[in-house]
């Protein structure tokens, strides 16, 4: 009897039990181990067609891996379409209290009880619901890293700050002071992590607090662009500059938005990521330009 192609139509661009398909003679368990094939857990492979994805590695999981396993946390965020996981990092998912699922290198598992009306699909994988989700994501320790993420779930607009805010006040038990923190940081505004985490700098410094994503108008008016954070009453701008802001289509941009607010009359200060290495001389720096003179 020939052995089975080496690809099977029935298996092209699918996930699988490997076991199963060895029983069923569509391969071989030489076939299995082939570049046909890419192994993603214990007995759980994938087409090679298809690229190895979070999404994808989460469908293995809740599909093959842990039936009846619900995406959660960062996993569930990435099938709500927030990239808060990467191919190689963990899945997160959860299960009932009682099941007997052992653990598994790449996933982490959490037991509890899910009501129903916590529990949606997406894309075709049992996911917790928006609000499930945003709350699940305010448990990450540490605190500032619960906050950037809740900041980046939020700004889709699946679900809202306010919303989140109330139901975190009427959790109880664990995490719950924990959750209801990280909801009063967070503010769903950012552009990037590492505004928020500028921000919660800010927060900490005693400096006075800016205005996040504020509109900087000319004298009559005219939009002028928004910076990351202000302190209006000084004209003064403060922007994070990342790696992004180099690139050459970029760069002509905000040589003409700095020119405009120059004009304007605001002074804008650029922070990098070794910058936020460094809070307490940043702190120093602002505190300086808050307390220099203006001349208008």
């Amino acid at each position: 009897m020939p052995p089975p192609p080496t690809r099977p139509p029935e298996l092209v661009s699918r996930v699988f039990r490997g076991s199963a398909a060895v029983a069923s003679g569509r391969l071989t368990a030489h076939n299995l181990r082939s570049s046909a094939w890419r192994r993603l857990y214990p007995d759980v492979y994938a087409c090679s067609s298809l690229p190895v994805t979070h999404e994808l590695r989460t469908f293995a999981v809740t599909h093959l891996l842990v039936p009846g396993a619900v995406a959660s946390g960062r996993s569930a965020a990435v099938l709500w379409g927030v990239e808060l996981a990467g191919p190689e990092d963990p899945v997160e998912c959860t299960v009932p209290a009682r099941t007997a699922a052992g653990a598994v290198d790449g996933v982490l598992l959490t037991r509890r009880s899910l009501p129903e009306a916590e529990v949606t699909a997406r894309r075709g994988v049992p996911t917790t619901t928006a609000m499930r989700t945003a709350l699940d994501l305010a448990r990450i320790r540490p605190l500032d890293e619960a906050v950037v993420a809740l900041d980046r779930f939020l700004v889709p607009g699946f679900v809202f700050l306010s919303e989140v805010r109330a139901a975190a006040s009427r959790l109880t038990g664990r995490d719950c002071r924990h959750i209801r923190r990280v909801a009063q940081l967070a503010d769903g505004l950012a552009g990037s992590p590492q505004e928020t985490r500028l921000r919660l700098a800010l927060h900490r410094s005693g400096l006075p607090l800016p205005v996040a994503q504020y509109t900087v108008r000319d004298a009559d008016g005219r939009w002028i662009g928004r910076v990351d954070f202000a302190w209006p009453e000084r004209k003064l701008a403060l922007e994070y500059e990342g790696i992004w802001h180099g690139e050459r289509q970029q760069v002509a941009r905000d040589r003409r938005r700095l020119n405009a607010l120059t004009r304007a009359g605001w002074r804008v200060i650029f922070v990098t990521a070794a910058d936020l290495r460094d809070p307490v001389r940043l702190v120093t720096r602002l505190a300086e330009e808050l307390s220099a003179p203006r001349f208008v």
